[in-house]
């Protein structure tokens, strides 16, 4: 992509995105993922009810009166943006390409990171770890991620949530935020390896798919191509059979992931590029809240 184009389409999700988060999203993000942990914030004098393990034995001592720790919550959270880069992502056939609404996405949880004071990293993968960006706060840095993901080309097509679950349970020591931004078209299972990222960080799954893959039209023969092996068929869509088929295996894909995220008790979204992406991660904010 030339430069002046780059530069231009980063500008313009950044002008789109980053008045949704700070617009719509004010305070709905900050509800929704909490901090760390609880930091210590002041002393104050016992009153009935406190419970005596916060007392500060030292304050205590030198006052000749009970006084006790003040705890509140420790605001500062670190956010990891996984973001699939995987072949399949390249397909879209109503508003937009899976690839540019995970970018929007992207930006937009990014921006309302930033408006929390929250800093922000990436990792690119596909069936391997293609880049990662280690967590900053600031504009500049957004607008580098953004850059990256508008005009990044992976090594690879296939995709492996697991390796990228991984990588993120042993890259990251401290616990954090992790939106998976993903189609999620991976024939293995991850199970495992999310269950233990989700139990280390606070793992988010947000799932961007093509109304296409739900249903098919009535076209006649149609030429499909796998993005991530090259496999090339042609398949007959005026059979109705072949119709239900195409929607049964979708459903029961569906199905299938529901129940890997529940199992594993990690928030998810599901959204079609044709839906309002902003509806459905507040819907996700205000369960979350």
């Amino acid at each position: 992509m030339e430069t002046a184009e780059l530069i231009k389409k980063v500008r313009k999700i950044e002008i789109k995105t980053r008045g949704l988060s700070q617009n719509i999203f004010a305070g709905q993000y900050h509800s929704a993922f909490k901090g760390r942990g609880m930091a210590f914030s002041e002393v104050r004098e016992y009153q009935f009810g406190d419970d005596v393990r916060d007392i500060d034995w030292n304050v205590t001592a030198r006052f000749h009166r009970p006084y006790v720790k003040v705890f509140e919550e420790e605001r500062e959270l670190t956010v990891m943006l996984l973001i699939d880069v995987s072949g399949s992502l390249d397909f879209g056939t109503q508003r937009q390409m899976k690839r540019d609404m995970v970018t929007e996405i992207a930006a937009t949880l990014a921006f309302s990171a930033i408006q929390n004071n929250d800093k922000i990293g990436v990792v690119f993968f596909s069936d391997r770890i293609e880049k990662y960006i280690p967590p900053k706060k600031g504009r500049k840095h957004i607008l580098y991620i953004i850059r990256e993901m508008l005009d990044f080309h992976p090594e690879s097509l296939r995709t492996d949530v697991r390796g990228a679950l991984e990588f993120m349970t042993s890259v990251a020591k401290r616990r954090c935020t992790a939106f998976v931004l993903s189609d999620f078209y991976d024939q293995q299972d991850f199970l495992q390896p999310l269950t233990i990222c989700n139990r280390k960080h606070d793992v988010v799954a947000i799932q961007v798919y093509d109304q296409r893959a739900k249903t098919l039209p009535d076209v006649g023969l149609m030429r499909v191509v796998d993005a991530e092996t090259g496999h090339e068929q042609y398949i007959d869509t005026s059979s109705r059979r072949l119709r239900q088929a195409h929607t049964q295996y979708f459903m029961k894909r569906q199905q299938q992931l529901t129940e890997t995220f529940n199992k594993s008790n990690v928030d998810h979204v599901s959204i079609a590029t044709s839906d309002d992406f902003v509806k459905a991660l507040l819907m996700l904010f205000k369960q979350r809240s």
